[in-house]
């Protein structure tokens, strides 16, 4: 199955709105940004949550060079402060704790996620602490490759929106996302790509 960037669906998305054609036309194709499936990739998302990616990279490496090996056991075993050693938050622990009793006590099986429909993804995630609609999205997204996922949530997403169209409110965005199925997820990679582009990112 191709990715959420191939030629098939470009010509589709650039045809069914000029503002992905200029996009495209400027800055060329997004890249195909994709992450494997697991414990690690969600922990990253986790940490990824309103911070900077450039914050978030830095203290998951921190973590990562902190423990044996980043699995849910490890995470278990640190203390608050070695947490905070490694720049992880109260409540971002708190939030990988959260996931990783819930692997543990099989609540949740990660490697079963690819397997199943996106609606039942997301129940099984969001029903994690720390895991919001975002988190899930991110995750659908990158690690499972799901073709029509818009994140509402994320600001660089909305914001870049709000520079490109005349829409103002969260309302507004849902519905010109509408426009755009079944390939939201690639109209917010142009989206993502401009914003980076354009910030030289």
């Amino acid at each position: 199955m191709p990715g959420i960037v191939n030629q098939k669906d470009i010509d589709q998305l650039t045809h069914t709105d000029t503002l992905f054609a200029s996009i495209h036309q400027k800055y060329g194709p997004p890249p195909n940004w994709s992450r494997a499936t697991g414990f690690i990739s969600l922990s990253q998302i986790i940490l990824e949550q309103q911070v900077s990616l450039v914050s978030a990279k830095a203290h998951f490496l921190k973590l990562n060079s902190y423990v044996p090996d980043f699995t849910p056991c490890e995470i278990l075993k640190l203390s608050d402060e070695e947490m905070r050693n490694c720049q992880i938050s109260r409540q971002k622990a708190k939030y990988l704790r959260a996931l990783s009793s819930a692997i543990l006590d099989g609540e949740i099986a990660l490697e079963a996620l690819p397997s199943l429909d996106h609606f039942e993804v997301r129940k099984q995630l969001v029903s994690i602490k720390g895991i919001g609609e975002w988190t899930t999205d991110i995750y659908l997204m990158f690690c499972l490759q799901a073709k029509d996922i818009f994140p509402i949530g994320d600001i660089a997403l909305v914001n870049t929106m709000k520079e490109l169209t005349n829409v103002k409110t969260r309302d507004e965005i849902i519905l010109l996302s509408e426009k755009w199925k079944p390939l939201r997820s690639l109209a917010a990679f142009y989206l993502w790509h401009y914003y980076l582009k354009k910030r030289k990112k």
